[in-house]
């Protein structure tokens, strides 16, 4: 399935899905296959807004077109060695990454102390890679305001709080919370200044960046939907469905490219409406497809045993990184603020 026009040399999708990842039987987290990755060179992917966006993004939508649960720990890879430029910084090569930034339900880690002799605390939520990462990039508050800490993980004080990932979609992804007990911090190990995080343009950037993983997901939807069609006769209903589904992959592709584009012609700016309009007219098209999919792959496709109920488990996860109105309601006040 050709998911952009002849011609165009800018695809983040590629003409054909890519191969299936093969995990152990029973694995319960992805950072083996990252690990491999990584090691193989596969993680390197283009710096955001250097140039290579669209690049970067099509490595991205390749991931999660394969698997999700494994395209979210590569994604908060490449998201950390992006920060770490950012910032001045090379990652350690042989390292797996993390980026932990959640404040939801009154959680979240803080700094406390003061320059030599800094410890951090808290408990952070959806912790991809919680078991099993080397590194992560922890958003903590300070009294004067986040701070990004760069903290080895197997250490004391550092704990996986057992039975917080407890889910069908996204399990591999090994998401839960992580207690953080007076973990001492260097002051080297603190990247940018105080509202440094959220202050630069890579934030918005990274955002999009996740879009592009999304799209993934609903793309390796649309090819299971569609080997599952090609072997029958499917009646004008079915056809009409999966017709609309292309459609609206090719579309959000197209924006994406359009938005990488963008970034890149001005990389200082940190496009932030651009951001929102994008992720939510993939988020839209991730909506779309997890309502239509089961109806036109019908319930044997659901329940055999092959790879589309578990993408769609893993999509509906996933693309809740969306808030929803949330998100909606600050695109709209960007419109009409832009309208006056």
């Amino acid at each position: 399935m050709t998911l952009s026009p002849p011609g165009v040399r800018s695809r983040l999708l590629d003409a054909a899905p890519p191969d299936p990842l093969r995990s152990p039987p029973g694995a319960t987290s992805a950072v083996p296959e990252l690990r491999a990755l990584i090691a193989a060179g596969g993680a390197d992917l283009p710096l955001p807004a250097h140039g290579a966006t669209a690049h970067r993004w099509a490595g991205l939508a390749r991931w999660g077109r394969t698997d999700l649960s494994f395209a979210r720990l590569a994604e908060g890879h490449a998201d950390a060695v992006g920060i770490l430029a950012e910032a001045g910084r090379a990652p350690d090569p042989a390292a797996g990454y993390g980026v932990w930034a959640a404040r939801s339900g009154g959680t979240g880690a803080v700094l406390v102390g003061g320059p030599g002799a800094w410890r951090l605390c808290g408990r952070v939520r959806f912790c991809s890679g919680a078991h099993d990462l080397d590194r992560a990039l922890v958003v903590a508050l300070t009294a004067a305001g986040s701070r990004v800490a760069d903290v080895r993980l197997r250490r004391p004080g550092v704990r996986p709080v057992e039975g917080t990932w407890e889910t069908v979609g996204m399990a591999r992804s090994d998401s839960a919370d992580v207690e953080f007990a007076d973990v001492p911090v260097a002051d080297d190990d603190l990247l940018g200044g105080a509202g440094w995080y959220t202050a630069r343009a890579g934030f918005w950037h990274g955002g999009a960046g996740v879009a592009a993983v999304w799209l993934g997901g609903a793309a390796g939807v649309v090819d299971d939907l569609r080997a599952g069609l090609a072997d029958t006769e499917p009646d004008p209903h079915r056809l009409a469905l999966l017709g609309e589904l292309h459609a609206g992959v090719a579309a959000a592709e197209a924006l994406l490219v359009t938005t990488a584009a963008t970034i890149d012609d001005a990389p200082a700016d940190p496009h932030r409406d651009a951001v929102l309009t994008v992720r939510a007219a993939v988020e839209s098209v991730c909506r779309r497809v997890l309502d239509v999919a089961p109806r036109l792959a019908g319930v044997a496709a659901l329940t055999r045993g092959g790879p589309l109920a578990g993408r769609l488990a893993d999509l509906g996860v996933y693309v809740r990184q969306h808030h929803g109105e949330r998100d909606l309601a600050a695109l709209g006040a960007a419109v009409l603020d832009g309208a006056r």
